[in-house]
C-alpha cells in the first residue's frame, strides 16, 4: 500500500517555493494565441504537471496555490507578464484553478500508480497521469471558464480548446521524461510503501 511521506515542514515549504518559482520561469516562455484565442497557449501547464509527479498531490497543490496567490498579488508571473486579481476575472479562470487541482491529481496518480519501490518511474502510466491531471482535467475547468467570462457558447469554447491539444500532449510527454529523470536521480522523492503485514507481526 503506498503511504505518503510524512511531513518536513522546512524541506516541505522549500520544495514548494522551488517549484512556485519554476512555475514562474516557465511564464516566460512566450505565449501563443492560436487564431487569436482569448486563453493563449503557454508552458505553464506543463509546470503542473511537474509540480503533481515530483511533489505529490498536496505538496504540488500547495506549490500551484502559492504560484496563484503571487500572481494575485500583482506579480507580473503569467505568460506575458500578466498578473494582479484582474486575471482571475478572465477568460483564463478555469485554467489557472486547473493548475491547483491538475497538480493534485496528477501527484495523486503519479504516487500511486507510477512511482514503483525504489522510485523507478514507469513512463507510460506518467505519462497518463500527466494526460488526465494535466490536459483532461484542466479542459474541464478552462472550457467552462472561458465561455463563462468570454461569453462563449460552451461548443465553441470547446472546439476553440482542441488548439491545446497536440502540445499538452508534447508537454505531457516531456514532463514524464524530466520526471523519470529526477526519480532516478532522488528516489527518495518517490511515495513511501508500507511494510507487508507479515513483517508488521515479526513474522
Amino acid at each position: 500500500m503506498t503511504r505518503f511521506p510524512p511531513a518536513r515542514p522546512a524541506r516541505d515549504l522549500a520544495l514548494v517555493a522551488t517549484m512556485a518559482g519554476l512555475m514562474a520561469a516557465l511564464g516566460l516562455v512566450p505565449a501563443i494565441a492560436p487564431f487569436g484565442g482569448s486563453v493563449p497557449i503557454t508552458a505553464q501547464s506543463m509546470g503542473a504537471m511537474l509540480a503533481g509527479a515530483l511533489l505529490g498531490p498536496r505538496l504540488g497543490a500547495a506549490s500551484m496555490a502559492l504560484f496563484l496567490g503571487l500572481v494575485a498579488l500583482g506579480l507580473p508571473l503569467l505568460s506575458g507578464g500578466r498578473g494582479g486579481l484582474g486575471v482571475f476575472a478572465g477568460p483564463s479562470i478555469g485554467y489557472l484553478v486547473g493548475f491547483v487541482a491538475g497538480a493534485f491529481v496528477v501527484g495523486l496518480l503519479t504516487h500511486r500508480f507510477a512511482v514503483r519501490p525504489g522510485g523507478r518511474y514507469v513512463l507510460w502510466v506518467g505519462i497518463c497521469a500527466n494526460v488526465v491531471g494535466g490536459a483532461v482535467l484542466l479542459y474541464l475547468l478552462g472550457v467552462p471558464g472561458t465561455a463563462w467570462r468570454a461569453d462563449l457558447p460552451l461548443d465553441t469554447a470547446a472546439v476553440a480548446a482542441l488548439a491545446f491539444v497536440p502540445g499538452d500532449i508534447l508537454k505531457a510527454v516531456v514532463a514524464a521524461l524530466v520526471a523519470r529523470g529526477v526519480y532516478a536521480a532522488y528516489p527518495g522523492l518517490g511515495p513511501a510503501r508500507r511494510p507487508p503485514l507479515h513483517a508488521d507481526a515479526g513474522v
